[in-house]
């Protein structure tokens, strides 16, 4: 995919009512992400917005788009193509002014990027002539040959509205000719340069595969002579094998006393500290036990403290409860008036409008 995402904000995005007109029609719930993305293979800007799985706006830059800003936190723009006006609502003013400065920027960057379309175009197809009687406009205009639905609808106006002359016989092919070959020659120039590039790159890999051949021969060659050696070893050990076998039996057997020696030792020292930790323990179970008799008497008082705090708490989350209630009925009604403004302002607008 070539269609990269450039910049991105969050907004509130609405659409024009299809049968008024006139009212805007939310299109998400909440604020979602509304991107501007750049597609390199078509050479366009698009603005994209998605909620969930579904594209709510999906709408591609031209130059004759304007982006107005309507308030200081909604703007909104017309697309010729999907037949709708699309409105935003923002945060706050400055991602407004963010938003209406990108969108100059690429619709200036889509107008460039037209016009370098249409030049490249223009060297391509047929170019225009010139008469004995005048100046002629080539049959095929960039607009015709273009990809895009816009440029397909608007036709190329020329700017001399005075009667061209028609291109001769001879002229027309002839330059017509001169180009392609032009053309070609320099298409030709390319591929023996990328041909010379890749013959230098195809020989340099051949040199380094005989290298790479050379040294795993050596690396083979070594293989085996360790292999060797290792055997000789091997003959040599099994000699020694005996001796080394009874004196690690004598060893072993010389560990075995000492460990066994130790063990009896560290349980006569467990003993000992047994014996001293049992003392410990008895003097801090008596003490214990008159903590506990204490600790159950403020157990009572707490339990007591406690049942009341229930209470409380209880009396606490009803109010609470039933303040969020009304906090959330008062805010129904506060969008509702305030959509109600909304739609108020808006007819106050183009009541001026009209007058």
């Amino acid at each position: 995919m070539g269609e990269q995402p450039i910049f991105s904000t969050r907004a509130h995005v609405f659409q024009i009512d299809p049968n008024t007109k006139k009212n805007w029609v939310p299109t998400s719930k909440h604020a979602v992400t509304v991107s501007y993305f750049y597609d390199s293979t078509r050479n366009v800007y698009r603005i994209i917005s998605l909620d969930g799985a579904k594209a709510i706006i999906n709408s591609t830059i031209t130059p004759n788009m304007t982006f107005t800003k309507t308030s200081q936190k909604f703007g909104q723009w017309a697309d010729s193509r999907a037949n709708t006006v699309y409105g935003l609502g923002f945060s706050s003013e400055h991602h407004l002014s963010k938003f209406a400065e990108k969108f100059q920027e690429f619709k200036e960057a889509a107008r460039l990027a037209k016009e370098k379309s249409q030049e490249k175009m223009e060297l391509t197809s047929t170019p225009s002539q010139e008469s004995a009687g005048g100046d002629i406009q080539s049959p095929l205009t960039p607009e015709s040959i273009n990809g895009t639905d816009d440029e397909r609808a608007m036709p190329e106006v020329t700017q001399n509205s005075e009667p061209r002359a028609e291109p001769t016989q001879n002229a027309l092919p002839f330059t017509h000719s001169s180009t392609i070959s032009k053309h070609w020659e320099a298409e030709l120039a390319t591929l023996k340069g990328n041909n010379a590039k890749l013959t230098a790159a195809l020989l340099e890999s051949t040199a380094n595969v005989k290298q790479w051949k050379q040294q795993l021969a050596a690396y083979q060659e070594e293989a085996e002579r360790l292999h060797k050696r290792v055997t000789e070893l091997e003959c040599v050990s099994s000699q020694a094998n005996a001796v080394h076998t009874h004196k690690t039996e004598l060893n072993q057997t010389i560990q075995e006393l000492e460990s066994t020696l130790k063990k009896k030792e560290e349980e006569i020292e467990g003993l000992k500290q047994e014996i001293d930790n049992a003392r410990e323990l008895q003097a801090q179970r008596d003490s214990l036990t008159q903590k506990l008799q204490e600790v159950e008497i403020r157990n009572k008082d707490l339990e007591g403290q406690l049942s009341d705090l229930e209470q409380r708490l209880e009396k606490s989350q009803n109010e609470q409860e039933a303040f969020r209630n009304n906090l959330k009925t008062l805010l129904e009604i506060l969008d509702g008036k305030i959509f109600e403004l909304t739609e108020l302002r808006d007819n106050l607008a183009k009541l001026i409008e009209c007058s």
